[in-house]
């Protein structure tokens, strides 16, 4: 269960000294603030949630379903908007802001993006193949290979073979939390996290431990 959790920008990889003198390479994420846009209850919905939005917006690149989820409670226009299964919803209520000071070095995180899209790849690519011989006598390099026997007289679905590469929903899991600024609401996350600069991301506590 969620007990932690904020949408986010990545805004690009660096790298920061620790007090040891070791170099980390970080992503830069710019983490909230997050504006709580409505309050789900077991009562009224079945289950515990609180929506949020992320990044203001003007208001008329929003459509009137969009639009009046803002107007309802007089609250700022916002791009996205996401829900999140907390663990302790009920302490949110509609107008508070989720900030990047929920997060304190030393969390471990789970970051949720889409990928780098990468168009159509061949096999070596797409799934660390092997390639043939690359002698000239060869002619066979980076071909995918046989689909299999001929008896069926087609290919079986779920093979792998070349195809679309990357722009999927993907998640890092267990990621260290380096250091906060809460002025510039900044997270900076050890390692890398799905998907290119400016893209939206989800942040939350990590579903597993650590060894």
């Amino acid at each position: 269960m969620i007990s932690k959790a904020i949408l986010g920008k990545k805004l690009g990889m660096t790298q920061i000294f620790s007090d040891t003198g070791e170099a980390l390479p970080v992503t830069l994420v710019e983490a909230g603030p997050c504006l709580v846009i409505q309050k789900k209850t077991v009562n009224n919905d079945g289950y515990s949630a609180i929506k949020v939005g992320y990044e203001d917006i003007k208001e008329n690149r929003l459509n009137k379903p969009q639009k009046g989820q803002f107007t309802k409670n007089q609250l700022a226009f916002k791009r996205y908007m996401r829900e999140f299964k907390m663990q302790d919803a009920d302490k949110y209520n509609v107008g508070d802001e989720i900030k990047a000071d929920i997060f304190q070095p030393g969390d471990k995180v789970d970051v949720t993006g889409i990928s780098k899209g990468k168009g159509f790849a061949g096999g070596i690519k797409r799934w660390n193949f092997k390639r043939g011989p690359m002698a000239h006598g060869s002619m066979y390099h980076r071909r995918p290979g046989s689909g299999g026997a001929t008896a069926p007289a087609r290919v079986f679905k779920g093979n792998k073979r070349p195809g679309h590469l990357g722009a999927e929903k993907s998640t890092v899991q267990n990621l260290e939390v380096v250091k906060v600024d809460p002025e510039k609401n900044l997270l900076m996350i050890k390692g890398s996290v799905p998907g290119p600069k400016k893209s939206l991301l989800f942040i939350k506590n990590t579903v597993k431990s650590g060894k």
